[in-house]
């Protein structure tokens, strides 16, 4: 496997926690845990998730050795994990990335926007999915789809709603004018011309792995 250039051994005692959380296991490449880890060290969840992959098969000495001593002794696992979390800002740790851009492009997925912290672009991109299974005048508030992503994202059904709206007036098929005001025009038309020419199957396959980190 390709190394990572952010990628540090001793991160491997973060993977071997996060694999023995309940329930003990691979995590999904969404889940909230697992994307967590990614954002603190700055490296892509496909990433961590093809190092969390290698427990369950371990091929290397070294590995092996750090899996015998710490995985069956969680708390002290829990004490060196807590003391290397202590210890960034040293060496190469957060201090190596003050005031650097790291994974900017990846990290912005699961970042609030300046739009309307609510919201995330992760978020635009699931509710384009659903976007493309409804029909304009089923947009509002008490249509059922809505109703749950919305229960599942833990936001407002009118917030759903608003980002449905502004998808609109991002579709060159139809000919809705935004509001002077919509501040989401910017951020949802970024996502359109990334995500709307997808195959519908593709679309929907991604913004279904997306809702693991909702669960």
């Amino acid at each position: 496997m390709l190394g990572h250039p952010y990628w540090q051994d001793e991160y491997w005692l973060y993977i071997i926690q996060l694999f023995k959380t309940k329930p003990e296991g691979v995590k999904h490449l969404y889940s909230r845990q697992l994307v967590d880890l990614s954002l603190e060290l700055h490296i892509e969840p496909s990433y961590i998730y093809r190092q969390m992959m290698r427990l369950r098969h371990i091929d290397d000495r070294k590995l092996q050795t750090l899996w015998d001593k710490y995985a069956h002794r969680p708390k002290k696992l829990a004490r060196m994990v807590s003391t290397l979390r202590s210890m960034r800002g040293f060496g190469m740790g957060d201090a190596f990335y003050n005031g650097v851009e790291v994974g900017v492009k990846w990290e912005r997925t699961f970042k609030p926007l300046e739009a309307d912290p609510r919201l995330t672009p992760l978020m635009l991109i699931i509710i384009l999915d659903l976007y493309f299974r409804l029909t304009p005048n089923t947009m509002v508030e008490d249509t059922p789809e809505i109703v749950e992503l919305a229960a599942l994202m833990k936001i407002e059904p009118s917030l759903v709603v608003d980002v449905l709206r502004t998808f609109l007036c991002c579709d060159p098929y139809l000919n809705y004018v935004p509001e002077m005001d919509n501040k989401l025009v910017a951020p949802c038309s970024k996502i359109w011309n990334e995500y709307a020419n997808l195959e519908p199957q593709e679309l929907e396959g991604q913004a279904e792995q997306m809702k693991y980190y909702f669960k």
